[in-house]
């Protein structure tokens, strides 16, 4: 199968970095989700996506599969060529940017406008953390969270959240009055600390609130699960944390996007998906940072059981433009030689595979978030 004509849309990725801040970090940090300086500085570079991605990036760039050339490369084009480049390569159609990752570090949805239509995915605990520190009491914090949500700003198709960094994917119920306590003790740490929203009452709260407004308008929440940075407890990552979230009639009518092929639960998510109607994924992240083998198992597990309505393409990519090429050519490439082997083992034929590649890599996107 050929999917490389089929344009993307891309439903979860972020903004990429101004220049003079990704500049300062050393190129390998873009290919690992660690940062502790012995893994971006020597570790990552012995990674399988590292090493197989310098030889995709020095072909297209026409020079040499070492990163000193690769880099010398990239100063000669400049960031806007590169992009231009790289998504051109990628044949994006449309991008939805979480821009709530290093907000003060990134070139602006508008830069990106330049390159391929964006829509913003609002990341809920960003905006929580920037009007904490804005409001003295709890009523006047809620009030201004509720109203920047409600209705979804302009341009806005979705909510975001990184419970899941944060305390986990145990979402359970919160009273006002536990809620309005812990906003209290929160602001209290701000006199001797920078505000960094870990407080779990506090932030299963706010995403129930969020929910709620989400479900009014028929808003897609993503929620990263899976593997990521140390920041997370990959242990409270596992998807199936949200069942009783999931069994509440009151966010029935939420969809619930699981990101990044909820790796290494993919069969769970795929589970999930199978069962409740308003639970979608992607395999972002998870396509192309896991060597080939590995994208193919994650792929693989999630179809497994789960409905191909349900899946979606995206890239999770950020800083530099080459990961957004890499995601496009690795999930086409991976989910075609998926859906062959399905074709082999009689679960699909072939105009089924055709229609489910459309599907995954664009319509089950547009269709979810009715752009």
């Amino acid at each position: 199968m050929n999917l490389f004509d089929i344009p993307i849309i891309d439903q979860h990725a972020h903004n990429l970095l101004q220049p003079e801040i990704a500049d300062s970090y050393p190129y390998a940090a873009a290919f690992t989700e660690g940062y502790a300086p012995e893994i971006v500085n020597f570790h990552a570079r012995h990674t399988l996506f590292y090493r197989r991605s310098l030889r995709e990036i020095a072909a297209l760039l026409n020079c040499e599969p070492q990163e000193e050339a690769i880099l010398a490369r990239r100063k000669s084009l400049g960031l806007e060529k590169l992009t231009q480049l790289y998504f051109h390569a990628a044949n994006l159609n449309i991008i939805f940017l979480d821009d709530g990752l290093q907000p003060g570090s990134i070139q602006s949805l508008s830069w990106h406008e330049q390159f391929v239509p964006v829509k913003r995915i609002l990341r809920l605990e960003a905006l929580a953390e920037e009007l904490i520190v804005k409001s003295d009491d709890f009523r006047t914090f809620l009030e201004k969270f509720t109203s920047e949500i409600d209705p979804p700003p302009a341009g806005v198709i979705g909510f975001k959240s990184i419970a899941c960094y944060r305390t986990g994917l145990d979402i359970q119920p919160v009273s006002l009055a536990a809620a309005a306590c812990n906003f209290y003790d929160l602001k209290q740490e701000l006199e001797y600390q920078p505000l960094r929203l870990a407080n779990k009452y506090l932030i299963d709260f706010l995403l129930q609130q969020a929910l709620a407004i989400a479900a009014k308008y028929h808003l897609p929440v993503q929620f990263h699960t899976g593997f990521g940075d140390p920041d997370l407890d990959l242990r409270l990552a596992n998807p199936l944390y949200l069942r009783s979230l999931l069994e509440s009639s009151q966010y029935r009518d939420v969809p619930i996007v699981l990101l990044h092929a909820s790796y290494p639960y993919m069969r769970e998510a795929g589970y999930l998906a199978s069962v409740y109607p308003q639970v979608y994924l992607d395999f972002g992240l998870a396509v192309p940072f896991l060597s080939v083998s590995g994208m193919r198992v994650a792929v693989r597990q999630l179809l497994e059981l789960a409905p191909t309505s349900k899946v979606m393409y995206s890239s999770d990519a950020h800083s530099i433009p080459e990961l957004y090429y890499l995601a496009a050519k690795w999930g086409r490439q991976v989910l075609a030689e998926v859906l062959e082997e399905a074709i082999r083992d009689s679960d699909l034929t072939a105009n089924e595979a055709d229609e489910i590649a459309v599907a995954i890599l664009r319509e089950n996107a547009l269709a979810l978030y009715q752009s």
